[in-house]
């Protein structure tokens, strides 16, 4: 992907800044295209505005969340059976967006919906992503609809600051989810 030549350096970022950008950019891409293809059960990315969104499916899983105390206690799922990331990056440099509020709905072919549900970010040590645990009727093709509002944090730079104005929904059709717990 690299860094999008119409976003020319500035008062706040130089050449080089940009190579990076466009470097750590394509890293994420192919970190999300392996997740998508390789170690998810299905996943696909489209872009809209000026984002990446991407999503990858598997069995429900066990995470670390943090207790009243904030201590970490690793929790199992309990009655999900489906775990949905998603990725949101930049469409100009392919970086992740944090900070974000996502929102998914999963729909099956015979109109069942499960959602509009809150997708919060996730710590992972291969794919940073928003994600999370949810129960589906079972096994089947789904539409998936995301929906990313505009944040609410500043962007530095008058040339190339002005994205993620705009709210995004972007669906997925015949999604292959396969259900169970890991």
């Amino acid at each position: 992907m690299g860094a999008d030549p119409s976003k020319t350096a500035s008062d706040e970022v130089d050449e080089k800044q940009l190579e990076l950008a466009g470097r750590e950019g394509d890293a994420y891409m192919e970190s999300l295209e392996y997740m998508a293809s390789e170690v998810a059960h299905t996943g696909a990315t489209k872009e809209l505005g000026d984002f990446v969104v991407g999503f990858a499916q598997e069995e429900a899983e066990g995470m670390y969340r943090p207790d009243d105390d904030g201590h970490l206690q690793w929790v199992e799922p309990d009655e999900e059976n489906c775990h949905l990331e998603v990725a949101v990056a930049d469409r100009a440099d392919g970086r992740f967006v944090p900070n974000l509020s996502v929102e998914a709905r999963l729909e099956t072919e015979d109109g069942e919906a499960v959602g509009p549900f809150e997708v919060p970010y996730v710590w992972h040590p291969g794919l940073h992503h928003y994600g999370r645990n949810v129960t589906v009727p079972g096994d089947g093709t789904y539409t998936l609809t995301v929906t990313v509002d505009p944040p609410t944090f500043p962007r530095h730079d008058r040339t190339n600051g002005d994205r993620y104005d705009e709210r995004v929904s972007v669906t997925f059709d015949d999604v292959d989810v396969e259900t169970g717990r890991e």
